[in-house]
């Protein structure tokens, strides 16, 4: 579970470092492909700049939220303000969304009436720009994502991902185009429409879930079952909930122990395991409820004639 280990100052820092670089990225790459665009005439071109504006700002819209989602827990939000992350993912989503259908209506029309594409070396060479800049800011993007498993930044690198294989199509297109295959302009970009229709559901799944209170996953579950379990003193555990906002993790759970221990000796197990699971699942909260076991005996058995 070593990938888990990053702390909230550490985690705001990367996501943070990745919204800024995609919100440069994008806003090079909008002025360098509306001038392509100028030149050529080529629809490819056009959907590749659409998406890229889009992208500015969604990418913009990121940065804002994340400064929100990133807030230190306060008097109304005593939880924190993670969720906020989820709804960025959803934001993005949106944004997505209409790219996509954007450069759908756009091909479609370019494939039915074909037009043959104009100074295509300006378009190629500001293709290849794009596509360098772009797999620079993948790059880093993908590892952020794997240090934080950030959802604002995944819906994020969705974009830029997408806008590889764009990039690469418009390539392809611009030289097509040329009395090869006339559609092939058009094509491409419905091509790159679907991906992003597809990623976008992704990311609008991710987002609800969160929002939802979605459960930890099973093996950050039984990390957190083998620690309490394997614990001297503890005799058992039941109503484990657990839920995440962003980076945080929130759990909870009834600790089963020998009613005849003092409340002191109660107190330093709960400690000892809590402190164990934080150091197992950071940045998280952990919430214990010390449950004598004839008392979680009872409580079992009246749960049981109930379902009865």
């Amino acid at each position: 579970m070593s990938e888990n280990k990053i702390d909230s100052a550490q985690y705001a820092h990367l996501v943070k470092m990745a919204a800024f670089a995609a919100s440069t990225t994008a806003l090079v790459l909008v002025l360098i492909k509306l001038y392509a665009f100028f030149v050529t005439d080529a629809s490819a071109m056009l959907a590749s700049a659409t998406d890229s504006i889009l992208d500015l700002f969604a990418s913009i819209m990121n940065v804002v939220i994340l400064r929100f989602a990133l807030a230190p827990a306060d008097k109304e939000h005593k939880f924190g303000h993670g969720k906020a992350e989820s709804l960025a993912g959803l934001v993005q989503a949106a944004f997505v969304l209409g790219s996509a259908l954007l450069l759908v209506f756009n091909g479609v029309e370019r494939t039915i009436s074909p037009q043959e594409v104009v100074r295509t070396e300006v378009g190629i060479v500001v293709s290849i720009i794009a596509i360098v800049m772009t797999l620079m800011l993948v790059v880093l993007q993908k590892w952020v994502i794997s240090q934080t498993k950030s959802v604002a930044i995944s819906a994020d690198a969705l974009h830029y991902q997408s806008d590889l294989i764009l990039n690469l199509g418009v390539l392809a297109a611009l030289f097509l185009s040329q009395g090869y295959w006339l559609q092939a302009d058009g094509v491409f970009t419905v091509a790159v429409g679907i991906f992003l229709l597809i990623g976008a559901g992704k990311i609008i799944w991710t987002s609800v879930h969160q929002l939802m209170d979605h459960e930890l996953t099973s093996e950050e579950l039984s990390v957190i079952k083998k620690i309490v379990l394997a614990h001297e003193g503890t005799l058992g555990l039941h109503e484990l909930r657990t839920r995440q906002a962003g980076p945080d993790r929130f759990i909870q759970f009834h600790l089963e122990l020998d009613g005849e221990l003092s409340l002191f000796e109660a107190h330093i197990i709960g400690e000892a395991i809590e402190l164990e699971i934080i150091e197992a699942l950071a940045p998280c909260e952990v919430f214990i409820h010390h449950d004598p076991l004839s008392a979680a005996n009872h409580q079992q058995k009246s749960e049981d004639i109930k379902r009865i």
